[in-house]
Protein backbone atom coordinates (compact mmCIF):
# COMPACT_ATOMS: atom_id res chain seq x y z
CA UNK A 1 0.00 0.00 0.00
CA UNK A 2 1.62 3.32 -1.31
CA UNK A 3 1.18 6.26 1.54
CA UNK A 4 -0.03 9.87 0.23
CA UNK A 5 2.72 11.58 2.65
CA UNK A 6 6.25 11.86 3.44
CA UNK A 7 8.08 12.40 6.26
CA UNK A 8 10.56 15.36 6.08
CA UNK A 9 12.34 15.76 9.28
CA UNK A 10 9.63 14.41 11.08
CA UNK A 11 6.69 16.84 9.48
CA UNK A 12 4.50 15.28 7.06
CA UNK A 13 4.21 16.48 3.63
CA UNK A 14 2.16 15.75 0.65
CA UNK A 15 3.28 13.50 -2.01
CA UNK A 16 4.15 15.74 -5.20
CA UNK A 17 2.67 13.14 -7.67
CA UNK A 18 -0.58 12.67 -5.75
CA UNK A 19 -3.14 13.67 -8.72
CA UNK A 20 -1.19 13.75 -11.41
CA UNK A 21 -1.35 10.49 -12.89
CA UNK A 22 -4.96 9.73 -12.65
CA UNK A 23 -7.31 8.18 -15.65
CA UNK A 24 -10.63 9.38 -16.41
CA UNK A 25 -13.36 7.43 -15.25
CA UNK A 26 -15.27 5.21 -18.25
CA UNK A 27 -19.17 5.30 -18.57
CA UNK A 28 -20.76 2.40 -20.24
CA UNK A 29 -24.01 2.28 -21.14
CA UNK A 30 -26.55 0.65 -19.26
CA UNK A 31 -29.38 -0.43 -21.76
CA UNK A 32 -33.18 0.28 -21.04
CA UNK A 33 -35.40 -1.59 -18.25
CA UNK A 34 -38.40 -3.65 -20.50
CA UNK A 35 -41.36 -1.80 -18.97
CA UNK A 36 -44.27 -4.50 -17.97
CA UNK A 37 -47.75 -3.98 -18.68
CA UNK A 38 -50.25 -2.86 -16.14
CA UNK A 39 -52.35 -6.05 -14.88
CA UNK A 40 -55.49 -6.29 -16.09
CA UNK A 41 -58.20 -4.77 -13.42
CA UNK A 42 -60.03 -7.99 -11.49
CA UNK A 43 -63.61 -8.80 -13.20
CA UNK A 44 -65.04 -8.32 -10.17
CA UNK A 45 -64.94 -5.28 -7.58
CA UNK A 46 -64.14 -5.85 -3.98
CA UNK A 47 -66.92 -5.94 -1.56
CA UNK A 48 -67.42 -2.94 0.23
CA UNK A 49 -67.14 -3.43 3.53
CA UNK A 50 -68.20 -0.77 6.39
CA UNK A 51 -65.34 0.83 8.79
CA UNK A 52 -66.21 2.16 12.03
CA UNK A 53 -63.79 3.56 14.19
CA UNK A 54 -65.78 4.07 17.25
CA UNK A 55 -68.83 3.12 18.46
CA UNK A 56 -71.32 5.62 18.63
CA UNK A 57 -73.05 4.51 21.60
CA UNK A 58 -69.91 4.27 24.04
CA UNK A 59 -69.51 7.97 24.34
CA UNK A 60 -72.48 9.40 26.51
CA UNK A 61 -73.75 12.73 26.06
CA UNK A 62 -72.61 13.89 29.55
CA UNK A 63 -69.00 13.20 28.54
CA UNK A 64 -69.65 14.96 25.28
CA UNK A 65 -71.26 18.01 27.27
CA UNK A 66 -68.10 18.30 29.69
CA UNK A 67 -65.95 18.32 26.52
CA UNK A 68 -68.21 20.98 25.11
CA UNK A 69 -67.76 22.94 27.94
CA UNK A 70 -64.18 22.86 28.77
CA UNK A 71 -63.38 23.28 24.73
CA UNK A 72 -65.65 26.89 25.03
CA UNK A 73 -64.69 28.27 28.10
CA UNK A 74 -67.81 27.91 29.63
CA UNK A 75 -68.52 29.02 33.57
CA UNK A 76 -69.11 25.00 34.37
CA UNK A 77 -65.72 24.16 32.58
CA UNK A 78 -63.90 27.35 34.37
CA UNK A 79 -65.10 25.94 37.55
CA UNK A 80 -63.92 22.16 36.35
CA UNK A 81 -60.20 23.75 35.46
CA UNK A 82 -60.51 25.68 38.80
CA UNK A 83 -60.91 22.87 41.16
CA UNK A 84 -58.19 21.30 39.17
CA UNK A 85 -55.52 23.97 39.57
CA UNK A 86 -56.84 24.53 43.53
CA UNK A 87 -56.07 20.93 44.49
CA UNK A 88 -52.75 21.08 42.28
CA UNK A 89 -51.98 24.52 44.44
CA UNK A 90 -52.74 22.97 47.45
CA UNK A 91 -50.51 19.72 46.93
CA UNK A 92 -47.82 21.70 46.21
CA UNK A 93 -47.78 24.29 49.12
CA UNK A 94 -48.41 21.07 51.62
CA UNK A 95 -45.58 19.68 50.77
CA UNK A 96 -43.63 23.11 50.20
CA UNK A 97 -44.78 23.67 54.08
CA UNK A 98 -43.52 19.94 54.77
CA UNK A 99 -40.06 21.20 53.48
CA UNK A 100 -39.54 23.86 54.84
CA UNK A 101 -40.82 22.88 58.64
CA UNK A 102 -37.99 20.06 58.08
CA UNK A 103 -35.78 21.97 57.32
CA UNK A 104 -36.40 25.47 59.20
CA UNK A 105 -36.67 23.03 62.49
CA UNK A 106 -33.30 21.90 62.66
CA UNK A 107 -31.55 24.75 63.67
CA UNK A 108 -34.19 24.87 66.25
CA UNK A 109 -33.80 21.63 67.09
CA UNK A 110 -29.92 22.36 67.28
CA UNK A 111 -30.53 25.37 69.48
CA UNK A 112 -32.38 23.51 72.11
CA UNK A 113 -30.56 20.94 72.12
CA UNK A 114 -27.16 21.52 72.39
CA UNK A 115 -26.00 18.11 73.66
CA UNK A 116 -27.68 16.92 69.92
CA UNK A 117 -26.18 20.12 68.26
CA UNK A 118 -22.55 18.08 69.81
CA UNK A 119 -22.94 15.20 68.23
CA UNK A 120 -20.18 13.83 65.96
CA UNK A 121 -20.98 11.27 62.68
CA UNK A 122 -17.03 10.26 61.86
CA UNK A 123 -15.65 13.05 62.80
CA UNK A 124 -18.02 15.66 61.63
CA UNK A 125 -20.93 17.65 63.64
CA UNK A 126 -23.67 16.02 62.43
CA UNK A 127 -25.27 19.39 62.29
CA UNK A 128 -22.99 20.31 59.72
CA UNK A 129 -24.09 17.13 58.02
CA UNK A 130 -28.23 17.24 58.22
CA UNK A 131 -27.90 20.74 56.99
CA UNK A 132 -25.81 20.20 54.62
CA UNK A 133 -26.42 17.00 53.10
CA UNK A 134 -30.33 16.22 54.43
CA UNK A 135 -31.72 19.34 51.91
CA UNK A 136 -30.77 17.48 48.70
CA UNK A 137 -32.33 14.07 49.48
CA UNK A 138 -35.89 16.16 51.10
CA UNK A 139 -36.03 18.14 48.18
CA UNK A 140 -35.71 15.21 45.45
CA UNK A 141 -38.45 13.42 47.43
CA UNK A 142 -40.35 16.09 47.85
CA UNK A 143 -40.35 17.20 44.34
CA UNK A 144 -41.44 13.51 43.04
CA UNK A 145 -44.08 13.20 45.36
CA UNK A 146 -45.28 16.33 44.00
CA UNK A 147 -45.16 15.56 40.39
CA UNK A 148 -46.92 12.06 41.47
CA UNK A 149 -49.95 13.92 43.15
CA UNK A 150 -50.09 16.16 40.28
CA UNK A 151 -50.01 13.63 37.84
CA UNK A 152 -52.79 11.71 39.67
CA UNK A 153 -54.96 14.64 40.09
CA UNK A 154 -54.95 15.25 36.28
CA UNK A 155 -56.03 11.52 35.91
CA UNK A 156 -59.29 11.88 38.38
CA UNK A 157 -59.93 14.78 36.26
CA UNK A 158 -59.50 13.40 32.69
CA UNK A 159 -61.21 10.66 34.35
CA UNK A 160 -64.07 12.62 35.98
CA UNK A 161 -64.58 14.21 32.25
CA UNK A 162 -64.88 11.07 30.53
CA UNK A 163 -67.09 9.35 32.68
Amino acid sequence: MKEDFQRVEGVRKPDPTLGKNYEPATVERVPPVAIEPEPEAPAKPPKRQRVVLADPRSRSSSTLRARVELEEQTSWGTLLIDDLVKRQLRTGLLLAALAVLVLGGLPLAFYLSPDFAGLRVIGVPLAWFLLAVMPFPLLLLTGLAYNRLAERHERDFVDMIEN
